[in-house]
């Protein structure tokens, strides 16, 4: 018999932190499509807003990702998870707190989608309860966060994908290879068009919604009052809660650059703010010699002793116009590939790599390098002055009051 949850009996027991569960029906679970129900992965997405309402839109389409299923949902907003639980016609589980999900014992991997102030502690939390975790980018919130997340991850053996999805994308692969394969000659110049930091929060209060467990949403955030310019989509303005666009797009532009330089192991070693002087604009300098500068591209532009390669989403362009033209040899800088274009591909390569056990395209080392220059370029900027950085041991040079930005103090009882 199959038991339908609709959306006021969800929120009837919501409160008590899991709805019961329910039955799968064949349909469900996708009979006749792909791999049996037995052998899917079974997926817990905790938080259903902005970008989990997006994965959940692929995964609740059985032929979008046949090899694996959702069986259990997770959101502190009622609202919102009831909208969900209802698309899903009580074919999972739905999850007041992210905690109660990770217990369950027949869920396999989680996908966290979730602000970013929630990032490492329910990352870490998976890892340690033996889901496999697909967390969205940025990584995470501050660079101590992210170095925690990658100790725990290698800790508990756990496969983790960082939602950097332009790694699974052809066109970046391919700029990436023809830079790091000479194309353009020696590396001089990277200018990454992202834009800039969050800043605080001054927002007055307004009255909680009804079903939104505000507390809960902040988490390990300072406590203040709701707003709705805050919650659900508008937080990535503000400090407690996000980097601003520097993490957020820079989690995508930034690790490109990562990419093509063969640097997801290290990282600048002077982070220069604008000083309307010597620095007309954020300027990055590595070991190696090359200069990154924020702004001045559309997506991510190299520059090298023979030619230019500039690439977005939907564009890949050079100069000369024949760089691109040419295809990679054997020879050449081969990059790991997804097994699908850029959205698909990326969750993919992560279904993948949980069964193989090996390391998916943009592993939690990764993420945490390139949203390591993303904060670094943050803390120049709210610090108002030049710093050196030492990317083998992860802390400033000389500078104990750019150190205590490395992370910050959790609201009790959150902690990593």
């Amino acid at each position: 018999m199959t038991h339908k949850l609709s959306r006021r009996r969800f929120l009837a027991t919501a409160a008590s932190g899991l709805a019961a569960p329910y039955i799968l029906t064949s349909q469900a679970l996708g009979a006749g499509i792909g791999p049996a129900a037995s052998d899917r992965l079974r997926i817990g997405h905790i938080g259903t807003q902005w970008m989990g309402g997006i994965h959940l839109g692929a995964y609740i389409k059985p032929r979008t990702y046949p090899d694996a299923q959702t069986v259990a949902l997770c959101d502190c907003d009622e609202r919102h998870l009831g909208n969900w639980m209802d698309r899903f016609q009580g074919r999972c589980k739905g999850y007041h707190d992210f905690r109660h999900l990770l217990d369950a014992p027949d869920i396999d991997a989680v996908l966290i989608a979730v602000p970013d102030h929630w990032h490492a502690i329910i990352s870490i939390h998976a890892a340690q309860a033996g889901k496999d975790i697909y967390c969205e980018k940025p990584m995470s919130l501050t660079i101590g966060e992210g170095r925690a997340m990658v100790t725990a991850v290698r800790r508990y053996g756990r496969v983790f994908q960082t939602g950097s999805q332009q790694r699974s994308s052809g066109n970046f692969r391919y700029a990436c290879e023809l830079v790091r394969s000479g194309r353009i000659g020696t590396i001089k110049t990277i200018h990454v068009g992202v834009g800039g930091p969050s800043g605080p929060c001054t927002l007055p209060a307004q009255p909680v919604p009804k079903g939104l467990d505000w507390d809960m949403w902040l988490g390990p955030a300072p406590w203040r009052p709701f707003h709705k310019n805050i919650h659900p989509v508008r937080w990535r303005s503000f400090r407690d809660y996000s980097g601003g666009s520097m993490t957020d797009w820079g989690a995508h532009h930034f690790d490109i650059a990562q990419w093509a330089m063969g640097m997801d192991n290290s990282g600048p070693v002077e982070i220069h703010p604008p000083d309307g002087d010597q620095y007309k604009q954020l300027t990055y300098k590595y070991a190696s010699g090359i200069t990154m500068f924020h702004g001045g591209a559309d997506g991510v532009r190299f520059t090298g002793t023979q030619g230019t390669i500039e690439v977005n989403r939907g564009k890949l362009r050079s100069d000369p116009p024949d760089i691109i033209r040419q295809p990679i040899g054997p020879s050449d800088v081969h990059l790991t590939r997804s097994p699908a274009g850029s959205w698909r591909g990326h969750n993919m390569n992560w279904h993948q790599c949980i069964r193989s056990r090996q390391r998916p395209i943009c592993d939690v080392e990764v993420g945490c390098r390139s949203v390591t220059v993303c904060h670094l370029g943050n803390i120049a900027f709210w610090l108002k002055r030049s710093l050196r950085w030492d990317p083998a041991r992860e802390h400033f040079i000389g500078d104990a009051e750019a150190n205590r930005w490395l992370d910050r103090p959790k609201r009790a009882p959150w902690h990593l």
